[in-house]
């Protein structure tokens, strides 16, 4: 039995998707641009390959809009977006069409989220919790380490140094042993990313102690 459009009606929550019927059965629902591109109508025989591409297309269509609303909100990176569209359930060819339209309109480059990311956390962590944070997002080594070189030790022990005044501030009120603040201050700058050498720097700083090793 061929499968006949017997209904098409506007879905009453989306005016911008339709609820197709075949044979006077509920079949799919899509975008009301699927309907003008394919000219479906009433009484019109679908084949089933047909109406798989339909389908597929309206989940592309779904997957680029979804992809929209996402990123508009903040810049994230490809796998973000990814992972995104696997939680609302997209096919990975869906997916993948999705990722393809974002970096073919700029929406999406991992570079330049590192960039971004970089320059707007860099005074406040150091490049090893950059790093990890960076891994996680999924942005590869390669572009990590490239980003990471624009990135000058002064710039890094100056933001350690601001971020160890202000913590030296508070536990001085408390502590008076230079040795037991020297080793809180070490503890509190490693954990916010910053390397031994470049914390043992900036503490020595604003203690304006020298502490043995």
């Amino acid at each position: 039995m061929p499968e006949v459009i017997s209904k098409i009606e506007i879905q009453r929550n989306n005016k911008k998707r339709v609820n197709v019927y075949l044979n006077n059965e509920y079949a799919f629902s899509c975008d009301a641009e699927i309907v003008y591109r394919y000219g479906l109508k009433i009484s019109k025989i679908v084949e089933l390959d047909e109406m798989k591409e339909i389908i597929d297309n309206d989940n592309v269509i779904k997957a680029k809009n979804d992809t929209l609303k996402f990123i508009e909100r903040s810049y994230k990176t490809e796998k973000e977006l990814r992972d995104r569209l696997l939680k609302k359930g997209y096919d990975l060819r869906t997916i993948d069409k999705a990722i393809d339209f974002a970096k073919q309109y700029d929406f999406l480059d991992d570079k330049r989220y590192a960039e971004m990311y970089m320059k707007e956390k860099s005074r406040s962590v150091g490049r090893n919790k950059l790093r990890y944070d960076l891994i996680k997002k999924g942005v590869e080594d390669d572009i990590i380490e490239e980003i990471q070189d624009t990135i000058s030790e002064v710039s890094e022990i100056e933001g350690a140094e601001i971020l160890a005044g202000k913590k030296y501030s508070v536990l001085s009120k408390r502590e008076r042993d230079n040795r037991k603040l020297y080793e809180k201050l070490l503890r509190f700058l490693v954990s916010r990313g910053y390397t031994w050498e470049v914390a043992k720097s900036a503490i020595k700083k604003v203690m304006e102690v020298e502490i043995e090793d």
